[in-house]
């Protein structure tokens, strides 16, 4: 099958169900229409919440603790698939669930069979529908929320574009107007988010701009959008409706791009200004530029280089455990990680 561009779309919780959390069939319905229309252009990949409120009503004490959640989940997740199937039938197009857990995107050989798992459904023109598989997942391990999990789909599957569907239908500037495009999120687009979320979903809109901001820092194109809009998904894609978020320049590897995104952190260094410049330069990091070592971590594992305002400058793959670097501070030409497995965030 020749090879097309990758689409991911994610539905919130508030943008597909009704105010009392069950499913609106008419705006699943909508969403299957729609993108049946750009099945023959795209691989797409559906990320959707919804399977918690579509569950929740089987429980007369529901509360909304953890074990509850779990348990509302796993009556909701084939409650919510089987409406998704059922309107993509009508357009003659099968879909797939996808559960998945932060591990998959973490371990690179995992990951590598996820995608190849994609490629096949999409070989033969299913589309997957992702989701946390809640019932199983860690508290510590777990996605913030389905924000991060379709961001780290966009960005390791090397997406043109992450459209996201919210209920505001976009970032609002400070008179509350939709923004129709940011070319870069920086300190002022995030100042304009406001302190209150929705009451269905877990992610904000501070949720929405983190991961946004890493997507197009990868490459990737995002749009915010409506989806009780009418054609809301093609004028999101053209750009024509909500907020589009422009993808900057990434000339990273598909490692570099899953090293960015999908790997859990195992540790920190604190970086003086000197190596913090070095980085910047596309240099290896040695420990002489090194202020501080934060965690234990082994060799070979991800960790985060901050500058000592403790800015998430990079991610890197370091050479080295917590303990030889701590020894070796002031060793020179120490190196802990080289230029190829550094990403600037």
């Amino acid at each position: 099958m020749a090879s097309l561009p990758i689409l991911v779309i994610k539905f919130g919780t508030a943008s597909i169900t009704h105010a009392s959390g069950e499913p609106d069939e008419s705006v699943i319905a909508r969403i299957a229409a729609q993108v049946a229309e750009l099945h023959p252009y795209y691989h797409i990949v559906l990320v959707s919440s919804g399977a918690v409120g579509a569950g929740k009503n089987a429980f007369p004490d529901y509360k909304g603790t953890l074990n509850e959640r779990k348990a509302a989940a796993a009556v909701g997740n084939p409650l919510l698939l089987n409406l998704y199937a059922r309107h993509f039938d009508t357009h003659g197009i099968r879909i797939a669930q996808s559960l998945c857990e932060r591990h998959h995107f973490a371990n690179r050989l995992q990951f590598l069979q996820l995608k190849d798992t994609y490629r096949e459904l999409w070989d033969n023109h299913i589309i997957p529908i992702a989701n946390e598989n809640d019932v199983v997942s860690n508290l510590e391990l777990k996605f913030s929320d389905n924000d991060e999990l379709a961001t780290l789909i966009a960005t390791g599957f090397d997406a043109q574009t992450l459209l996201i569907s919210t209920s505001v239908g976009g970032l609002l500037d400070s008179r509350g107007d939709i923004i129709p495009k940011v070319p870069q999120i920086d300190q002022q687009i995030l100042d304009l988010v406001r302190p209150d979320k929705s009451s269905l979903g877990l992610g904000g809109m501070l949720s929405k701009l983190t991961y946004t901001r890493l997507a197009t820092r990868m490459g990737v194109r995002v749009v915010f959008f409506n989806m009780r809009h009418p054609h809301a998904i093609p004028m999101a894609l053209n750009g024509q409706t909500g907020t589009v978020f422009s993808a900057q320049e990434a000339a990273l590897s598909a490692r570099q791009k899953w090293m960015g995104s999908g790997s859990l952190i195992a540790g920190r260094l604190v970086l003086d200004a000197g190596a913090v410049q070095a980085i910047l330069q596309r240099r290896s990091l040695l420990a002489v530029g090194v202020k501080k070592v934060k965690g234990s971590f082994d060799k070979m594992e991800v960790i985060e280089l901050l500058d000592t305002q403790n800015r998430v400058v990079a991610i890197a793959r370091t050479r080295h455990d917590a303990a030889a670097i701590t020894t070796n501070l002031t060793t020179q030409n120490f190196e802990i990680a080289h230029a190829d497995d550094i990403v600037l965030l």
